[in-house]
């Protein structure tokens, strides 16, 4: 029958021999830290939990009820020396738990720039990190590195040695990258940036993914990622500026497509403006971009009016593209009537040498902030302007 338990076990310990013990032996200083932090707490609440368990067992065998011997004593409440060990040993594991949690909280901020290389290796001076900007797609990974000016799919490289910069968004829901050899991970989240300060000290292949459910195609949302010699790195990026392809913001469109198992694709140059406006949702001709948006809403916002700008921008991926709901694409280029802005485009090219007052507008219904007029000229009264319902029938904000 012993016999039988251990083979029965032999399947287990076969599994087992699958297991990539990656996050204990990373090559990133940062993911190094990481794993420090890890064990040091795990020793630190060890000791607690081993005498636990330990005395648990010990207690359920001394006390047992066949045990005569053991001592009887059904008034005993209370004892110093087991309340001061009781007490004291879990409050200074705790104050140990707490005073690396505040450490690491801090010295391992991802946004916080990397100071050193290696525990005896600073950084040099006048290091730059490389910049690398990371977007999540359904459900592939691109990697866009503006000093290069090159992007890939589902491959990420870097020199060993030097800081890396990740600048890291997402197309649509949020997503986790991580590269468990290179430190920990960051969300990515559309319309949101996040960032990763990381570095490589030494050679390697891995594998990076996503680390949060995203849909269907999350378990193939793999990317490989390579820590490479100077010159090594070097011919990787020589080696995606031959490629044929072009990251234009059509191209980055056809890409965002949903899609799994995506091979590795190099673009040999990409549109600078590209990943502020994935940021921002407004890689669609037509699209106002958030930053705008929300200069607009800082200024007091354009109350019912905006609805006709805001309505096509709003971001569900690929609904309004091209479908009943969404109607042709529509910008608005002025808040008014047609013939509206033509005047109003008149007056201001004649007041424009005029200085203005710059007052901050507060909210709808407002006084409009009225031009400063020269000292000799008339005092200055408020004026009203007529409503679209005074003039000819009513009006709609003009598009183009």
């Amino acid at each position: 029958m012993r016999r039988l338990k251990l083979m029965a076990l032999l399947p287990l310990v076969a599994a087992l021999g699958g297991c990539n013990f990656v996050v204990l032996d990373p090559t990133g200083d940062i993911a190094a830290q990481q794993r420090d932090l890890l064990i040091v707490s795990t020793l630190l609440m060890l000791l607690i939990i081993v005498p636990v368990m330990a005395l648990t067992a010990f207690f359920a065998w001394k006390y047992r009820a066949s045990n005569s011997t053991a001592t009887y004593d059904p008034e005993w409440s209370h004892s110093t020396q087991m309340e001061l060990v009781i007490w004291s040993a879990p409050l200074l594991i705790i104050i140990c738990l707490g005073a690396l949690t505040w450490m690491g909280t801090h010295l391992l901020d991802p946004y916080r720039p990397l100071d050193r290389i290696s525990a005896d290796q600073p950084v040099p001076a006048g290091t730059t990190p490389l910049e690398v900007e990371v977007v999540a797609l359904d459900w592939k990974w691109l990697f866009i590195y503006p000093e290069q000016g090159i992007a890939t799919v589902n491959d990420l490289a870097a020199p060993v040695g030097r800081p890396i910069r990740f600048r890291i968004t997402a197309s649509s829901v949020m997503n986790a990258f991580y590269v468990p050899t290179l430190a920990g991970m960051i969300y990515a989240m559309p319309s949101m940036k996040t960032e990763l300060n990381a570095v490589a000290n030494a050679p390697v292949e891995s594998r990076g993914f996503s680390s949060n459910y995203s849909g269907a195609g999350f378990s193939q949302m793999f990317f490989r990622f390579q820590a490479l010699p100077e010159a090594d790195f070097d011919r990787w990026v020589a080696d995606a500026k031959a490629s044929d392809e072009h990251l234009t913001r059509a191209a980055y469109l056809d890409l965002e497509q949903p899609s799994q198992n995506v091979p590795v694709r190099r673009f040999s140059d990409v549109d600078p403006t590209l990943f502020d406006a994935i940021l921002n949702l407004c890689v669609e001709p037509g699209k106002m971009c958030m930053s705008d948006m929300m200069a607009i809403d800082a200024k007091g916002g354009l109350g019912m009016e905006s609805v006709s700008n805001v309505l096509p921008l709003t971001y569900d991926k690929h609904a309004r593209r091209g479908t009943v709901f969404g109607g042709p694409a529509g910008y608005v280029v002025g808040i008014c009537t047609p013939s509206d802005l033509s005047t109003a485009l008149t007056l201001s090219a004649a007041s424009a040498a005029r200085p203005r007052r710059l007052d901050r507008v507060q909210g709808a219904g407002l006084p409009l902030p009225v031009l400063s007029l020269p000292a000799s000229a008339s005092p200055l009264v408020p004026i009203s302007l007529p409503s679209s319902e005074a003039l000819a029938g009513p009006r709609r904000p003009s598009n183009s």
